[in-house]
């Protein structure tokens, strides 16, 4: 499944619930597979810089796909990571890159988020592309 195949899957689970709140709670349903990272991970190379809540991203380059990790404090942050690490992770740093991030406003959640939340999204994003470009080179 690709990244668009994956946001339509979720689109069609968004589109179930009724009220913003619905959807709200299941972003946080979604914090529930969370993850946690070591301690040793969590430093400022991976601090997600701009987000509302503390939160990690670790990006390892793997049989030439980009591997994600992450860890947030707050249950939105548990939630939309791992809803992102399911959109963006264990993919080809190709398909990360050529894939326009305009596209995640077709699971119709984005404009449920606060300008904060909506920052730390970007702040997410950056560090994503970062880490698919750093593995198409190689690094």
């Amino acid at each position: 499944m690709n990244m668009e195949e994956t946001i339509a899957n979720y689109k069609e689970d968004f589109d179930l619930f009724p009220t913003a709140n619905d959807k709200l709670e299941y972003i946080f349903d979604l914090g529930k597979r969370h993850t946690t990272l070591p301690e040793e991970e969590k430093n400022e190379a991976t601090f997600v810089q701009g987000c509302a809540s503390a939160a990690w991203l670790v990006g390892e380059c793997q049989d030439e796909k980009l591997i994600l990790r992450g860890e947030g404090t707050s249950e939105m942050a548990k939630g939309m990571i791992t809803l992102l690490m399911d959109i963006f992770g264990n993919r080809p740093a190709d398909e990360i890159l050529n894939f326009d991030p305009a596209k995640l406003q077709d699971l119709g959640i984005i404009e449920l988020l606060s300008p904060v939340r909506q920052q730390s999204l970007e702040a997410f994003l950056k560090m994503v592309y970062a880490y698919a470009q750093k593995c198409k080179e190689g690094n």
